[in-house]
C-alpha cells in the first residue's frame, strides 16, 4: 500500500524559535485568559482590546525566525505528504512549507462585511485599526479562528485523514478540539501514529510511537530516519 503521511503541527514548533504558546505564562494576557480575547464576542464587546492583543502576536511572529524542525519539515515534503498546522504564524512557509492553516493566519486581515482579504504585514499600530480597502468597513478583524469558530479547510483534511497511512503530531497539546480529535481518529482507522511533543499530549494513547524532547531538537533525526525507513518498501515494491 502506498505511504500516505499526514502531519499535524501546533504550538509547540513555534515556541521553539521564541513564540510564546497560546496558554504560556499561566495562560493570562493583562489578567485576562487568551479565550477572553479570542471569540467574535470579545470582538464585538472590546475590540480595542482584542485589537491589541493580536497586533502585539503579529509584531512577535514578524521578529522570529523558522527553526530547525521547521526545516526539517520543509525538507520532508513530498507529494505523498501533507502539513497541516494549527499556527497562525508563517514559521512553515518560511522555511519552504506549504501548510493548510487550520486556523487562519495572524497577517492575514479579513472584512466582515464583504469579506475580503488581504495580506498585512506593515499596520502593526495597536491603537489603530485597518480599514477595509474594498468596501470600507472601519476595521478588519485578524483572519484567524476564534473559539466558537469553524477551523479552515476541515473537508480537506477530514479526506485526508481517511487515506493516510501514517499520522504525525508534533509539538501539540491536544487540547484544542477539532484539531485534538485528528490522532484518536486516524488511530481507530488503522493508521500508524507518531507523536512528538516536549510532553505526553492529552489523547496519548499506548499504540501511539512518542518521541519526547524539544521539537527542533528531537525532529530532524526522527524525520530523518522515517524518510529512509518509509522509502524502503517503495523501493522494494518498484523492484518487483
Amino acid at each position: 500500500m502506498p505511504i500516505s503521511v499526514l502531519v499535524l503541527t501546533g504550538a509547540g514548533l513555534s515556541a521553539d524559535s521564541g513564540l510564546a504558546t497560546f496558554r504560556g505564562a499561566g495562560g493570562l494576557w493583562e489578567g485576562r485568559r487568551p479565550e477572553e480575547v479570542a471569540t467574535p464576542e470579545a470582538w464585538r464587546r472590546e475590540p480595542e482590546l482584542v485589537w491589541r492583543f493580536y497586533q502585539e502576536r503579529r509584531a512577535r511572529v514578524l521578529q522570529a525566525e523558522p527553526n530547525a524542525a521547521h526545516h526539517a519539515l520543509a525538507r520532508f515534503e513530498s507529494p505523498e505528504f501533507t502539513l497541516v498546522t494549527q499556527n497562525v504564524d508563517d514559521l512553515h512557509q518560511r522555511a519552504g512549507s506549504r501548510p493548510i492553516q487550520m486556523h487562519g493566519s495572524l497577517l492575514r486581515l479579513r472584512c466582515e462585511r464583504c469579506a475580503h482579504t488581504l495580506e498585512d504585514r506593515h499596520s502593526l499600530d495597536p491603537q489603530r485599526f485597518v480599514p477595509c480597502p474594498v468596501c470600507g468597513h472601519a476595521r478588519l478583524r485578524p483572519d484567524v479562528v476564534w473559539f466558537g469558530e469553524l477551523p479552515f479547510g476541515m473537508r480537506v483534511i477530514e479526506s485526508l485523514l481517511g487515506r493516510c497511512t501514517h499520522f504525525l503530531s508534533l509539538g501539540t497539546s491536544g487540547v484544542v478540539q477539532p484539531a485534538a480529535g485528528l490522532l484518536a481518529v486516524a488511530r481507530a482507522r488503522g493508521g500508524r501514529t507518531l507523536v512528538q511533543s516536549l510532553e505526553p499530549p492529552e489523547g496519548l494513547d499506548a499504540r501511539d510511537e512518542y518521541h519526547p524532547g524539544r521539537a527542533a531538537e528531537v525532529l530532524p533525526g526522527l524525520l530523518e530516519r522515517w524518510a529512509v525507513e518509509w522509502a524502503r518498501p517503495a523501493r522494494e515494491e518498484t523492484s518487483r
